[in-house]
């Protein structure tokens, strides 16, 4: 009965009236717990809603660092297909004798959503960090398709002084002292709103054709800043510490049926110390850094809501379907305690790198292990949603199905109507491995036949079914080092703390064998020499 259904929903919504509008949200750097539907303290009841009037995804993976996952959310295919196998070229380096799998750019061996969308008569729109080349213009994303576009280029920028050669960009050219979008001082998170909404109005003022928007926010990437009133509403709330703040999101998560009660927490990292541990005014810095943090991803919220409003208006919201994912876990860069200043605010908000450090973003992974750059729950686990009125109803419960980044551009191709080439520009492109989510939209499950694999840094998983084989450093220079893979069963043990790779060896064997043949399918190897 059930496959019955699931057939006559495919066939029904191929027929549908007109094809949804399509936004893309990205944030930076968001850790699994922080979102209030996920968890977290942090007020997000935009997103929240639009979580829970949608399809909400209690297993969903990126890739584990911000520019591989922006390469596999914008081609579907794994990052090393795409050039973008270790990370992108930053403005003062490049990497051309790397192997190509590495180069540090997207390469035309594949196609952007942008270039896939455009032949199906979609207008194409981007806002945000872009984070997939650099140095040439052609490999900017007005030249990968895109219509429209104001953001970062590079990874990352100051949020309220972006300044070359991480300043902001309008098209193909580069803004100097970029003017505020509001009555506020400039603010990249308002800006990329702001203008996300203008491309949005333009177009529907000019054409009947469906957009699709990609919104990247840099938030809440570093450097950590934010407007002193935002701040404010969390000053002194995070005076608990991390160990207190991780144990009331865990809780939060159980009572919302996210994880289960069997999943027991993650222990604190052994170099985080215990915050009774810390003196007072260590205390209080500490209190202020994941403030500043917080307030950004509210600031992320508040414009949801803004963007949200302005698709009502113009009477889009109904027909608009809106997918929320972040690149990777918390962040855990440069030091155990955070870095940068945060007291003196006109220092803060030029800085240009300061952190909150390991032991919040250790809060931010609750309740898993590890964080942002590892193959482990904490730094591949994502907060994750649909939300199309029109033709996803609110479901009740969390949708179980494991799903992955590489299943985003089947199914907004999909949901378009829109042809994967094997072709373009004369070169061949390699096959999507990831798969459409629509059964999701009526709470059917996926069936998946490939495996979902990852490599980062020499970081590497591979899940299949409830098991997962995860490590660290454990890719080697010409094949896997055995010795150093984990196992395991994630349905009675997903915060990873019970390895059963001594209890199923003839398991972990197979495993690796698999991951082997894909990390060679997919370009892991050859490795390059250095970084």
């Amino acid at each position: 009965m059930k496959s019955f259904l699931l057939l006559f929903f495919l066939l029904g919504l191929a027929t549908a009236t007109e094809r949804p509008n399509i936004i893309l949200i990205m944030v930076d750097d968001l850790g699994f717990s922080d979102l209030g539907y996920m968890g977290g303290e942090i007020e997000t009841p935009h997103l929240d809603a639009l979580a829970r009037n949608g399809v909400r995804f209690s297993s969903f993976y990126n890739g584990a660092r911000c520019c591989p996952s922006r390469a596999t959310l914008m081609t579907g295919l794994n990052p090393h297909q795409t050039g973008i196998g270790h990370m992108t070229n930053s403005p003062d380096k490049q990497r051309d004798a790397q192997p190509e799998a590495y180069q540090g750019y997207l390469n035309r061996n594949c196609a952007t959503l942008a270039e896939l969308l455009k032949p199906a008569e979609y207008a194409t729109l981007m806002t945000g960090k872009w984070h997939l080349g650099f140095h040439e213009k052609e490999r900017w994303p007005r030249q990968r398709g895109f219509d429209q576009f104001y953001g970062c280029i590079t990874g990352a920028t100051r949020f309220f002084y972006p300044e070359a050669p991480r300043d902001i960009t309008l098209d193909n050219t580069p803004l100097v002292n970029p003017p505020s979008t509001t009555d506020e001082a400039f603010y990249t998170t308002d800006a990329f709103t702001d203008y996300a909404i203008r491309f949005i109005t333009e177009h529907e003022n000019r054409s009947e054709q469906p957009f699709f928007l990609y919104l990247a926010y840099t938030a809440p990437h570093w450097p950590l800043q934010a407007f002193e009133d935002d701040i404010a509403k969390y000053r002194s709330k995070y005076r608990i510490g991390w160990d207190t703040l991780r144990e009331q999101r865990y809780q939060r998560q159980i009572e919302l049926g996210l994880i289960d009660s069997k999943w027991k927490l993650s222990p604190r990292p052994g170099k985080v110390p215990a915050w009774n541990t810390l003196t007072e005014e260590k205390k209080d810095e500490m209190d202020l850094k994941m403030a500043v943090y917080a307030a950004m991803v509210d600031r992320v919220d508040q414009n949801i809501g803004k963007l949200v409003s302005s698709l009502k208006e113009q009477e889009l919201f109904e027909d608009t379907l809106i997918l929320f994912l972040s690149d990777n876990g918390a962040c855990q860069e440069f030091s155990v305690l955070g870095n940068g200043e945060f007291r003196d605010v006109e220092k803060r908000n030029r800085n240009h790198a300061n952190t909150y450090g390991q032991a919040w973003a250790n809060a931010g992974s609750t309740p898993f292990r590890y964080f942002k750059h590892h193959a482990h729950e904490g730094g591949t686990a994502t907060p994750f949603f649909l939300h199309w009125p029109k033709e996803i109803a609110p479901a009740k419960d969390w949708y179980r199905s494991t799903a992955h980044i590489n299943d985003i551009v089947p199914t907004l191709l999909d949901v378009a109507g829109a042809e994967y080439p094997s072709e373009r520009m004369g070169k061949k492109l390699p096959s999507l491995s990831g798969i459409s989510l629509r059964p999701s939209f009526i709470s059917q499950p996926l069936e998946r036949k490939n495996c979902i694999a990852l490599e980062h840094q020499q970081n590497a998983s591979l899940r299949e079914g409830n098991w997962k084989l995860v490590g660290e450093q454990v890719v080697g220079q010409e094949s896997p080092l055995a010795k150093k893979w984990e196992l395991y069963d994630l349905s009675q043990d997903r915060t990873e703390l019970n390895n059963l790779a001594q209890t199923h060896p003839e398991k972990v064997e197979e495993l690796v064998a698999k991951w082997f043949r894909w990390a060679q399918e997919t370009r892991v190897y050859p490795r390059p020499l250095s970084k």
